[in-house]
C-alpha cells in the first residue's frame, strides 16, 4: 500500500509529540480539522489505527508506534540533510541558527551582533529553551551549553569561558540589613526545579534552610521584582541587575559555557565564522 503523501506521516508525528491535535496543529501552523482529517486519511489507507483517542489527548497504538519509529528516522535524516545543504558553501550569508539557554542572552546576544555587523547578508534565528537542543537532528547550526563538557558523537565542542551567577539586593534590602558576609537567614529568590543542577542551586541546597527560599521561578522577570521590592536576595542576569548591589558571588558557583557545532557542519565557512565570533569576548 502507498502513502500518498509525506504531509500525512509529518502530521502524525507532529500528533505524537505533542499528544492532542491543537499542539500538532500548532505546531505545523495548520487548522485543527486538517489535522483530523490526515490522522483519518492515513489510517484509512494504512488499515489500522495509528492513535487511541481519549480525553485527554492521542496516545500511539502498537502499529502507530512501529510506523511512527521509522517515519520519525526518516524525519530526522531529512532535517539533517537540510541543515548540511544550509550550511554549505563559501559565502557568509542565509540563516544561522543559534541555540541557548535562555540566561546567556548577556553574554550571546553582543557577539551575534557584532557577527551580523560584519556579515549583513547573515538572517540569524536565535531560540532560546532550557532543553538541549539536538544539532544531529538539523535543529541548529551552533549551540551554547552550560554546565559539564557535552560528549554526543559526531559533536565538536569549544570552551567559550565561563558565566557568573552572583547574588543580587535591593538598595534599600542592604541599608536595613548591612553587607551579606554569610546567607543563614537572608530570604532567597531562586532558580527553578530545570536548574537545580546548576552550581549555584547544588551549592545552596548543601547550606542553606529550605525555609530561606520565598520565591523559586525559572523566569527571571519574576526574581527581579521580588528582589527590587526588598523581599529577598537572588541571581539575576547581568542585564536585569541595573540598579541592584551585588551582595555576593563565589568562582565555585560560575557555569561552563561551550559551543557545540556537528561535525557535518563545522567546517562550513558560516558555522566557522559563527564559532568564531561567539568565542571572542
Amino acid at each position: 500500500m502507498s502513502i500518498d503523501s509525506w504531509d500525512d506521516l509529518r502530521t502524525a508525528l507532529a500528533v505524537a509529540r505533542t499528544g492532542t491535535v491543537s499542539g500538532a496543529a500548532a505546531a505545523l501552523g495548520v487548522h485543527h480539522a486538517t489535522v483530523i482529517r490526515r490522522i483519518d486519511g492515513l489510517e484509512a489507507r494504512l488499515g489500522a489505527k495509528l492513535f487511541q483517542r481519549h480525553p485527554r489527548g492521542y496516545a500511539l497504538t502498537d502499529a502507530g508506534q512501529a510506523l511512527l519509529k521509522v517515519a520519525g528516522d526518516a524525519d530526522e535524516r531529512f532535517a539533517q540533510l537540510a541543515a548540511q545543504i544550509a550550511g554549505s558553501g563559501d559565502r557568509i550569508e542565509g540563516e544561522l541558527v543559534v541555540t541557548s539557554l535562555p540566561d546567556l542572552g548577556d553574554v550571546v546576544l553582543p557577539r551575534l551582533v557584532r557577527l551580523m555587523r560584519r556579515h549583513p547578508g547573515l538572517r540569524v534565528r536565535y531560540e532560546t529553551d532550557v532543553r538541549l537542543f539536538r544539532l544531529d537532528a538539523g535543529e541548529a547550526h551552533v549551540a551554547i551549553r552550560a554546565g559539564s563538557q557535552p560528549t554526543e558523537p559526531d559533536y565538536i565542542v569549544r570552551p567559550m569561558g565561563r558565566m557568573r551567577h552572583p547574588l543580587y539586593a535591593a538598595p534599600d534590602y542592604v541599608a536595613a540589613h548591612g553587607v551579606v558576609t554569610d546567607l543563614a537567614g537572608h530570604p532567597l529568590a531562586v532558580l527553578g526545579p530545570q536548574a537545580r543542577n546548576a552550581p549555584l542551586m547544588v551549592w545552596l541546597r548543601d547550606r542553606i534552610d529550605p525555609r530561606q527560599i520565598v520565591l523559586t521561578a525559572n523566569d527571571d522577570a519574576a526574581r527581579e521584582a521580588v528582589i527590587r521590592a526588598g523581599l529577598a536576595i537572588g541571581p539575576l542576569p547581568l542585564s536585569r541587575a541595573r540598579g541592584l548591589v551585588e551582595v555576593m558571588s563565589l568562582p565555585e558557583w560560575d557555569s561552563r559555557l561551550w559551543l557545540v557545532t556537528h561535525v557535518d557542519l563545522h567546517r562550513s565557512t558560516k558555522v566557522q565564522a559563527a564559532v568564531a565570533a561567539l568565542r571572542d569576548a
